[in-house]
């Protein structure tokens, strides 16, 4: 059988191979602690799982328009006024099977071969391997911990090339839970190409105030999503906002690869965003307790915190003291202290000797997790 390069080529999501021995450890009857996968351990809100069974009821189990429910669509514009004061159209809107889907549109329909797209180094590894999977470039950034993980703009500036189609920004930020400054994000605004802004981790902010791009430029692209914010990952809704001339291309591409979204779920993303007000404020009030439990215990193992992260729900913990080899320490703190973490590696060259901890977890959990990392690290 012949399989494809770029098939072959992909490379693994390598916390999902980490999450694939603990579920097979936990199988042999091993209790193992989960800290590796950013995924909420929220109940998706109630009334959203009403509003689902009650769209089923109301016979929304057909094809909606391709870009999604106009109700929906309209809905996300309010929230983004709302929330940032910014004016989005509807038909700015394509609403998706998660954020992941989108990602895949908008390059697919940016991308030329070879063509070059500027993303951080550590970076959500999906960027990359989406950008290489539709013909494009990565182009990588080293950002550093006494920044916060924050791009420098002058760094970004010497790798624009004629090829240079978009710059990348997640902020709050997976791997590393910081933020882009305000300031920040203006200078990388002001940068000539295509700014594509990842903005799935919004609402999860404890410090400071996120912005969305569309604050300082309208050649932009933004991705978002309801997996994180509502504790919806497993109904896949997403979307993005562009600038009209990308919005026909990407029609067609969603038409062919995906048709539309789930009809059901769309319409409960119409309750996520207009009333889990309360549901949201208590998940992230507990988030931040956890947070500021984790820093503390991190810090007090000797892991490096040059700068506090303030959103999303991870930290990432310089571990190079200990190790250089990021993928052969988690693994090993995975079989001897069982506990699952990422390694750094797999968020890029710069990411390694960092491991990745989500406080997205319980917090007796996370306690015990830690004082297990605690006594694995102090026999070493």
């Amino acid at each position: 059988m012949i399989i494809s390069n770029r098939a072959q080529n992909i490379t693994p999501f390598i916390v999902m191979d980490v999450l694939d021995r603990a579920h097979a450890m936990e199988q042999a009857g091993i209790d193992v602690i989960h800290l590796e996968v950013g995924e909420p351990d929220f109940d998706t809100p109630a009334v959203v799982n009403k509003a689902i069974c009650q769209a089923l009821q109301d016979g929304h189990t057909h094809y909606t328009h391709s870009l999604g429910n106009r109700e929906l669509r309209e809905s996300i514009c309010r929230h983004y006024h709302t929330t940032y004061g910014v004016n989005v159209d509807p038909d700015q809107v394509v609403v998706t099977s998660g954020t992941s889907p989108a990602l895949f549109l908008v390059f697919a329909a940016l991308l030329e071969q070879s063509d070059e797209v500027i993303i951080s180094d550590p970076h959500y590894p999906c960027y990359s391997n989406v950008i290489s999977f539709v013909g494009g470039t990565p182009v990588k950034i080293p950002v550093y911990e006494e920044d916060g993980f924050q791009y420098r703009p002058a760094a970004i500036r010497e790798k624009i090339s004629s090829r240079t189609k978009a710059i990348i920004i997640n902020s709050p930020s997976n791997p590393t839970g910081n933020l882009l400054s305000a300031s920040r994000m203006g200078e990388i605004a002001r940068l000539s190409p295509l700014i594509i802004s990842d903005e799935i981790y919004h609402g999860l902010v404890y410090e400071g105030k996120e912005h969305t791009i569309l604050e300082y430029t309208g050649n932009a692209i933004v991705l978002n999503g309801f997996s994180k914010q509502y504790a919806m990952t497993g109904l896949r809704l997403g979307y993005l906002i562009a600038p009209k001339p990308f919005i026909r291309p990407i029609q067609k591409i969603q038409q062919n690869f995906f048709i539309s979204a789930n009809s059901a779920v769309q319409i409960a993303g119409i309750t996520a965003l207009e009333k889990t007000q309360s549901d949201v404020t208590n998940m992230r009030n507990t988030y931040n307790k956890r947070r500021k439990y984790m820093i503390d215990r991190l810090k007090s193992m000797g892991l490096g915190i040059t700068v506090v992260p303030t959103g999303a729900f991870y930290v990432f913990a310089n571990a190079q003291h200990i190790s250089n080899d990021s993928y052969k320490l988690a693994f090993d703190i995975l079989e001897n202290a069982h506990v699952g973490v990422t390694p750094g590696i797999d968020f890029g060259e710069n990411g390694e000797g960092y491991l990745r901890f989500t406080y997205a977890n319980s917090i007796e959990n996370i306690a015990e997790g830690l004082d297990r990392v605690e006594r694995y690290l102090s026999k070493i």
